[in-house]
């Protein structure tokens, strides 16, 4: 326990005062620092508690997930009385999207506390939405249910959710695609290929064809950014068309 306490105590030499850091963030102090410690330890760091359990984040996302999902489904269900349960859904997909989630990880620098043994430049764009996840966690099993409310409000709900703007945010554009193709009885077909390039990082890329005719092409780290990139650049290019059909 004393190897595990020298290691997270390190964090503070390295990052200044982490409680301060904490407190900062969540705008009240921390009761058990550990739990926040957690919050921001990767898996490199292959540390284990005092019953041999994993000493890191992943856990503490799956807390954050439900937290925020539970927080936001309340507060769509009493701002959106004619919704049905399709559109309620939806609507929380939108905010809790990991686009979203990536984006008010970075607003809050929360990359900057994290101790690992992986070069930080390494990480993909989604090490930002998991340690939101990881802290709404965190804040709930050390303050309860109403402080992990009021941080929810404060950092994602009131900054962030519009009903009406989010209304016509799309989620996946790959998603309205296909639909739209469906209904329209036209064919599609996303290639997907290993890209040749000399980028540090694997990439793919992908052509996207409509009724036989490539419409768009992109790349990116994974398969799944990649046709996502190209529906996207494919939607803008029918997205009169699809408005219609929609």
């Amino acid at each position: 326990m004393n190897f595990i306490r020298n290691i997270l105590n390190s964090r503070s030499e390295r990052n200044g005062n982490f409680f301060i850091q904490i407190k900062n963030i969540i705008g009240h102090k921390p009761n058990t620092i550990s739990y926040y410690e957690k919050a921001f330890t990767h898996r490199s760091m292959n540390i284990r508690d005092a019953q041999g359990i994993p000493f890191n984040y992943e856990r503490l996302e799956f807390v954050g997930d439900a937290m925020l999902s539970a927080v936001i489904a309340s507060h769509l269900f009493n701002e959106a009385p004619q919704g049905d349960e399709g559109y309620l859904t939806k609507m929380r997909s939108k905010i809790v999207s990991r686009e979203h989630l990536n984006e008010l990880g970075k607003d809050l620098n929360l990359i900057d506390l994290v101790e690992t043994k992986i070069p930080k430049v390494n990480f993909g764009n989604n090490i930002h939405g998991n340690l939101f996840e990881a802290l709404v966690g965190a804040i709930y099993l050390d303050k309860g249910y109403k402080s992990c409310q009021r941080f929810i409000f404060d950092t994602v709900i009131i900054p962030h959710v519009d009903i009406e703007q989010l209304e016509g945010k799309v989620i996946s554009y790959k998603s309205l695609l296909i639909e739209w193709c469906q209904k329209e009885k036209k064919t599609f077909d996303y290639q997907v290929y290993d890209d040749t390039g000399n980028d540090e990082l694997r990439h793919f890329s992908v052509k996207l064809s409509i009724n036989n005719k490539i419409i768009a092409k992109a790349r990116a780290t994974s398969k799944k950014k990649a046709e996502e990139k190209a529906s996207k650049r494919a939607f803008f290019v029918f997205q009169n068309k699809i408005s219609r059909a929609f």
